[in-house]
């Protein structure tokens, strides 16, 4: 329906001869005029009002006007930081150092007596933790060349594994260029400074992108069989997408994770087609976490819904569309998952039939009331002829995702397997929003891909705590970390 423009002078004195149903008629289009202004005023002050705090938008996207973090848990009075009986982390004194200096006592400080002869009567120590001057040792490999005195044949030595060219880098420097580049997030060009201003050799584009494409295929039969672990073996498995721009255009990035497993693909789609070319959902045996996304709903897998989302936006009905229901439903879910919480702290692995009964009854009831203040819309005459569904208001779609996928939504108070949220796969994906600050975008493809594959397998390395240097340095000697519990075939 398009706005209808203001009456001016001349409309209404001609609806006023015209008589009373002029009248009646004009005041109806301009009530109607005004209803349609007011309902997109609101979805404009709801837009504005929405933030990372009560609803999906990213942190990202919050700006200056942040709002102040408010977290789940229940205050406690202890202080920040380390707690009685933490063991913490501190500088300590080694018993063997690389190096010893002595500074001697040549003169009394008193009376100004040479005391050079005089024997020391004890020392007191104190130890410096640095980094000496870093410069790049360069290795020149020399294969000699012998002719046989019988039958005049020329041999030649091998040279070592890797060395193949006149003038190369060798795998430190490939596997530090790396880690700037892909796991610190450093542009390419910051990357090479790095490189210039730490060992005097500045690094071009080019041989940084050769090693990252060195290292991305050499991680690539890893992370496949990661892949299909998770889709096999895994009971529950983490969903998530988030958008990247490639070659100038939208893109996806689309993960799937767990506590130790990582796996990243890139698509131009965010819905269906992309997850059927990661090849994960298709098949999966597991559980999918997610946050609600109509699209997972068509892959026919056991579902949990991300009850940190629900808590957002119930929080967002809270602030625009006030009603008993909304706050007593959000603290129902905190109240269930500290259920869960207290009972896995004694051991258990499920909650009473009698607890599972209560919380279920007093959900339902909530979701009934919900439903009772806020009735289906009709649809307008003039769009009687229309297709598809009308637009509902914020808390009626909520409310029909409670209804209709209470099932996910209550899934971690059945089995706690299942968790409370999807955070951690908003864990996994969040590097790729700090890389979009650093960077911008992926010129190519095929950069994007590179990405997917070193991001992936970082990833997992770090979740099962191995330290990323070392893992990169595995991978350029081509015996790439892969978690023992994960299978190559």
């Amino acid at each position: 329906m398009k706005p209808y423009t203001l009456p001016n002078d001349e409309d209404v004195r001609r609806a006023y001869q015209q008589g009373e149903e002029a009248v009646v008629e004009l005041l109806h289009k301009l009530t109607d005029n005004f209803k349609l202004l007011e309902a997109r005023l609101q979805a404009l002050e709801d837009r504005l009002s929405k933030n990372s705090s009560n609803s999906g938008k990213p942190p990202s996207s919050d700006g200056l006007n942040k709002p102040s973090p408010k977290s789940l848990r229940k205050r406690h009075r202890r202080k920040s930081g380390g707690q009685p009986g933490h063991t913490g982390h501190t500088l300590r004194a080694v018993q063997h150092p690389d190096r010893e200096e002595v500074h001697r006592v040549s003169r009394c400080h008193h009376c100004q007596r040479p005391l050079e002869e005089v024997e020391a009567s004890g020392i007191e120590k104190r130890q410096v933790f640095d980094v000496p001057k870093a410069h790049i040792e360069v290795t020149e490999h020399q294969a000699e060349i012998k002719f046989c005195p019988d039958c005049g044949e020329i041999n030649k030595a091998d040279f070592p594994e890797g060395v193949s060219q006149p003038v190369q880098y060798g795998p430190e420097i490939k596997a530090q260029a790396v880690y700037f580049n892909q796991y610190q997030l450093l542009p390419l060009e910051r990357t090479g400074e790095v490189f210039d201003a730490l060992y005097g050799q500045g690094l071009s584009e080019g041989i940084i992108l050769e090693a990252c494409q060195e290292i991305a295929e050499q991680v690539e039969p890893g992370n496949a069989a990661i892949k299909k672990h998770l889709t096999e073996k895994e009971e529950t498995v983490h969903f998530d997408e988030t958008g990247a721009r490639v070659e100038g255009k939208l893109g996806w990035l689309h993960s799937a994770s767990t506590a130790l497993l990582t796996y990243y693909a890139m698509h131009t789609r965010r819905g269906q087609p992309a997850m059927d070319a990661m090849g994960i959902l298709p098949g999966l045996k597991g559980r999918a976490i997610h946050d609600g996304w109509k699209s997972y709903f068509k892959y026919p897998v056991l579902h949990g819904l991300c009850n940190a989302h629900h808590l957002r936006r119930l929080k967002f009905l809270e602030e625009r569309y006030p009603q008993a229901w909304v706050t007593k439903l959000a603290d129902l879910l905190v109240e269930m998952k500290e259920a869960v919480d207290t009972a896995r702290q004694v051991s258990l692995t499920c909650l009473t039939s009698e607890q599972l009964i209560t919380f279920e009854h007093r959900y339902d009831r909530l979701v009934e009331q919900g439903l009772r203040a806020n009735a289906p819309p009709e649809r307008p005459e003039d769009q009687l002829k229309k297709r598809g569904r009308i637009k509902q208001s914020p808390a009626k779609n909520l409310l029909d995702e409670f209804q209709d996928h209470k099932g996910s939504v209550l899934a971690f108070i059945y089995d706690f397997k299942v968790p409370f949220d999807n955070n951690q796969a908003e864990r996994d994906i969040r590097m790729m929003k700090v890389k979009q600050k650093i960077s911008g975008c992926f010129r190519s493809k095929e950069g994007a891909d590179l990405f997917c594959q070193i991001r992936g397998y970082i990833s997992t390395a770090r979740k099962n705590e191995q330290q990323v240097l070392d893992v990169l340095r595995l991978a350029i000697a081509g015996t790439p970390y892969l978690p023992s519990f994960v299978s190559h075939g």
